[in-house]
């Protein structure tokens, strides 16, 4: 496959949305059993050579487990400390069989877990175990998604390593279906003001509750295809105008949110340069705009 396969949004949107909620499910289960971390670090997936690993988590005070997604083989496997095995084969289903079969694998190595079972993020979201409407999985689709994941985690690795004050993991967001990776300036942010669909707002507030600079790749929506993104939270005064690179990249007035097409990045002569020039570019703003203490958290 090419290291920077197509990926139009319209193409495989009906594999994207239930994809979506598939992670939705495992994330879940995730953000039940593990403690929280700040900013909900603690629910995140992370990028593997093969899909989605939760990473361990923990089941009760002897056992732990994982829950990966192989987006080569096409299957979702647990695996406990004492070999335990569970999974089936990730293939067009029902996101309610998918919750089912999931629940049902667990139990049969003796883990039993409840979720909230209603989508977040989601407008006119289904619960889990109704969602009869979302049932696509195109192999050759989410093959090409871990390719553009892979190349995306990499490059937001690359990003973080610039970096010594307090940054995020490079980690997936199951809830916007997004990877991302943060820096904060060590000063604490305003309130959020919230309104995210399917999402309480003191939930919100804990993600954002620090200054920060966040960048990170999307695969689109309606009327959207596959983006890398840059914000800052707070927004600081003149950010929206600021000059960024590369010439592709443009200020999103209905996201608040540098962004810069992947395609644009698929077919430049240098995409590693162009991402990380946009995520440097994006960051000297929000930095410099918002007063942080640049000689202290950058390393030289």
């Amino acid at each position: 496959m090419e290291r920077w396969p197509p990926l139009k949004y319209a193409d495989w949107k009906d594999t994207l949305h239930t994809l979506h909620l598939w992670t939705q499910i495992v994330g879940k289960i995730r953000l039940k059993l593990e403690p929280l971390v700040n900013h909900w670090w603690n629910v995140t997936l992370y990028v593997t050579p093969r899909g989605l690993t939760t990473s361990v988590m923990p089941y009760g005070d002897n056992r732990h487990f994982t829950i990966d997604f192989d987006f080569l083989d096409h299957a979702l496997r647990i695996a406990g400390c004492d070999d335990e095995h569970a999974g089936f084969t990730l293939e067009p289903m029902t996101v309610a069989d998918f919750y089912r079969r999931v629940m049902e694998e667990l139990a049969r190595i003796g883990i039993h877990v409840q979720i909230n079972k209603m989508p977040n993020e989601i407008a006119d979201p289904i619960p889990f175990d109704r969602d009869t409407q979302h049932a696509s999985y195109d192999k050759s689709y989410v093959e090409r998604f871990h390719h553009v994941l892979l190349q995306a985690d990499r490059l937001c690795k690359t990003f973080r390593s610039r970096f010594l004050g307090k940054a995020s993991p490079v980690h997936f967001f199951w809830g916007s279906f997004d990877l991302a990776e943060t820096r904060f300036s060590g000063r604490p942010a305003p309130p959020h003001p919230g309104g995210i669909p399917g999402l309480p707002d003191w939930v919100t507030r804990e993600a954002y509750s620090s200054q920060e600079h966040s960048v990170g790749f999307w695969p689109g929506t309606n009327g959207l295809d596959a983006l890398f993104y840059a914000y800052a939270y707070p927004e600081p005064a003149g950010f929206a105008v600021a000059d960024v690179k590369p010439q592709a990249a443009s200020w999103n007035a209905t996201l608040k949110e540098f962004v810069l097409p992947y395609e644009d990045v698929r077919v430049a002569s240098d995409p590693d340069r162009a991402v990380l020039d946009f995520f440097q570019s994006t960051y000297n703003a929000a930095a410099s705009l918002g007063g942080w203490d640049r000689a202290t958290l950058e390393r030289s």
